[in-house]
């Protein structure tokens, strides 16, 4: 079916045949453009709220994997494999383990936090890319690149308190499943209190060294890969017979995925997840690590000098495949946060313009 046909053309494989063709077009999602000013001109300032808004509608939905994905990162840290005991095996197994020791609830840990750290992140991105969109920037070879990753770090630097925050928070546990540093924090605002009475202001910034290359680089690999991986998905073919159709002519080709619809952002979102997640883990890792681990009384990490430091100590003793601890979660969430956060994005703009 070439691009463009009547809905009632369009049909999908299963089972070497296809069903009956749909009589109209499943709800589709409309992608803004990445190197392009918006349509409808939505100022800067309107998107720094929805890039907020939207940014915590994806978080509720995917706090569970960054819960697993913390406590998968800190398990066994700075010691070698195979000598330190594994409460959290793989996502799946790691999320029981999560409900057995601290209930269903223990999945939404650091929630509160983690809606803080996406509004501030996701709004403050969103706004400093719509202004980078409406100088232009974009428009120049590698401008969607750069403007995502530079807005990705002032994001990372506006949001890291919370980050922090939210970190030390799904850490905590019960003695017998805990991994890495437990500060026990008894609630959000007690965590800020007692960071900001301890080490003052500049302790709320501790382990931004992390948190600007993560983000720097998870923003600029999703905007490079995500639009590119969508349209890859849609113009990959397979062949078969409509239902109905003469089986004794010739086979046609159709498309995996129907451009705008669901399932093909979805998709899109999947493979650039697997961009994103080889190249975003390690920083991921790295950042967890600064964030949770205990500090001086003058602020001074007790585990790690700072970001260098952090990757070398990592890389000795607990092996390249430490800087890849809890790859697994981190995929999994890249995909659905990316596709939740781009859709509410995108639908919360549409109602502002009409």
């Amino acid at each position: 079916v070439e691009p463009g046909a009547a809905p009632a053309d369009r049909c999908r494989m299963a089972a070497g045949t296809l069903p009956p063709c749909p009589s109209d077009s499943p709800q589709e999602f409309q992608y803004p453009p990445q190197n392009s000013p918006p349509a409808g001109g939505v100022p800067p300032a309107t998107d720094l709220v929805l890039g907020a808004t939207a940014g915590c509608l994806a978080c509720f939905l995917t706090n569970p994997l960054e819960v697993v994905k913390t406590r998968l990162q800190l398990q066994g840290e700075l010691q070698p494999p195979g000598t330190y005991p594994r409460p959290y095996r793989g996502v799946l197994r790691a999320a029981v383990a999560v409900c057995r020791a601290d209930g269903l609830r223990g999945l939404q840990k650091g929630l509160a936090a983690g809606l803080l750290y996406q509004g501030l992140m996701n709004g403050v991105r969103f706004y400093c890319y719509s202004h980078a969109e409406d100088a232009g920037w974009t428009g120049y070879p590698g401008g969607t690149v750069a403007a995502g990753a530079v807005a990705g770090a002032v994001g990372a630097i506006v949001g890291s308190p919370a980050y922090l925050v939210k970190t030390h928070l799904q850490a905590q546990t019960l003695s017998t499943m805990a991994v890495g540093h437990q500060h026990n924090h008894e609630s959000i605002s007690g965590a800020f209190k007692s960071i900001y009475q301890q080490h003052g202001v500049v302790g709320l910034w501790r382990g931004v060294t992390g948190a600007v290359p993560r983000v720097a680089v998870g923003s600029a690999v999703q905007l490079a890969t995500f639009a590119s991986a969508k349209d890859w998905v849609c113009e990959r073919q397979v062949s078969g017979r409509c239902a109905g159709s003469d089986a004794t002519g010739p086979p046609r080709s159709f498309f995996w995925f129907r451009k705008g619809s669901w399932a093909a952002v979805l998709a899109g979102g999947m493979v650039s997840g697997v961009a994103v997640a080889v190249t975003m883990t390690p920083f991921d890792v790295i950042s967890t690590r600064l964030y949770n681990q205990p500090v001086d009384a003058d602020g001074t990490g007790k585990l790690y000098r700072g970001f260098l430091d952090c990757i070398l100590q990592i890389s000795s003793k607990e092996g390249l495949l430490g800087l890849y601890k809890g790859i697994g979660a981190v995929y999994l969430r890249l995909g659905p946060h990316t596709v939740l956060s781009l859709f509410f994005w995108d639908k919360l703009r549409n109602m502002v313009q009409h």
